[in-house]
């Protein structure tokens, strides 16, 4: 069985598919990447050369997945950074098909809009494809703080705005929701439980129960590119694996953490933009070496 990606691809460095592809792997996936975007680097660099693939492109290659016969050995579709709306409809084709021979096909969408203090780096249509369009397609959504506040229109800095806009993702399809890179207020932060202060958090539900995963906040500066499809990967890897979300928020939290850890100091000396060390890290993937525990929040 295989999990059919679909996103951005850099030759140097890790984010979309270059952050995605590899890790599942390592964690004992078949991965059939499909790159909608060719760039020689992420655009964190404040340069870059390539081009965006385009959305005939991924119905043509997708098409050509369903003439080999193999579709029905596709047991996910995540797709993370949309282009255009004419990919993002391309997705919905592509989820759609490969349902049409694998019914039980698990969707992980990654809603990748903004991030807070940077704002939507998106173009005008995706946030609201993302909310009427793919999020009814959705078994798994990653989307990160500012992105769930998006996606619902409901403050999430609180016990209660979260649980009220996770529940309203819900609604909307999607049977899981992970919120990665979350704060919330620290006001609220003793309502978290112990151990929020000086941290930062993951939040995962299942409907049923919401549970929280906390891990010391590193010194990454405005962040290191690539660490959202990351931790889309492995938590979706991971839970095709277990099938539970508790057990998979903590091994997921674990391998970022990790990796982020391994990435934080420049391992080359240069005036770059960190960059995810996946290779380096690598055994971070399998067999972390630290361990969090998520609690449940009543």
């Amino acid at each position: 069985m295989a999990v059919l990606s679909i996103q951005s691809h850099v030759v140097y460095g890790h984010a979309g598919n270059s952050a995605a592809v590899f890790p599942m792997q390592r964690l004992g996936r078949e991965v059939w990447a499909l790159n909608t975007v060719e760039f020689s680097n992420h655009t964190g660099f404040g340069g870059f050369r390539g081009k965006v693939l385009g959305a005939e492109l991924v119905a043509e290659l997708v098409r050509g997945l369903e003439e080999r016969g193999v579709l029905g050995g596709c047991e996910a579709i995540l797709s993370g950074y949309l282009g255009d709306a004419a990919v993002g409809r391309a997705v919905i084709d592509a989820v759609r098909l490969v349902r049409g021979f694998s019914p039980k096909a698990l969707y992980c969408c990654d809603p990748v809009m903004g991030d807070a203090g940077k704002g939507f780096y998106v173009s005008p249509g995706i946030p609201g494809m993302f909310r009427d369009e793919l999020m009814g397609l959705a078994d798994i959504v990653t989307p990160n703080q500012f992105e769930l506040e998006a996606l619902t229109g409901i403050g999430a800095d609180t016990v209660d705005g979260a649980r009220g806009a996770i529940s309203a993702l819900h609604a909307m399809g999607p049977g899981v929701v992970l919120v990665t890179s979350y704060r919330g207020a620290a006001a609220d932060a003793g309502n978290w439980g112990p151990g929020a202060a000086g941290q930062i958090s993951m939040l995962a539900s299942d409907r049923k129960n919401l549970y929280r995963i906390s891990t010391p906040e590193l010194p990454l500066g405005n962040g290191v590119a690539g660490a959202g499809d990351l931790t889309a990967a492995i938590f979706l890897s991971r839970y095709l694996e277990t099938g539970d979300v508790k057990k998979t928020l903590e091994l997921c939290a674990a391998s970022v953490y990790g990796i982020l850890e391994a990435s934080s100091p420049p391992a080359d000396g240069g005036a770059g933009p960190p960059e995810l060390r996946i290779v380096r890290a690598q055994d971070e993937l399998c067999s972390p070496s630290r361990a969090f525990e998520a609690l449940r929040l009543r």
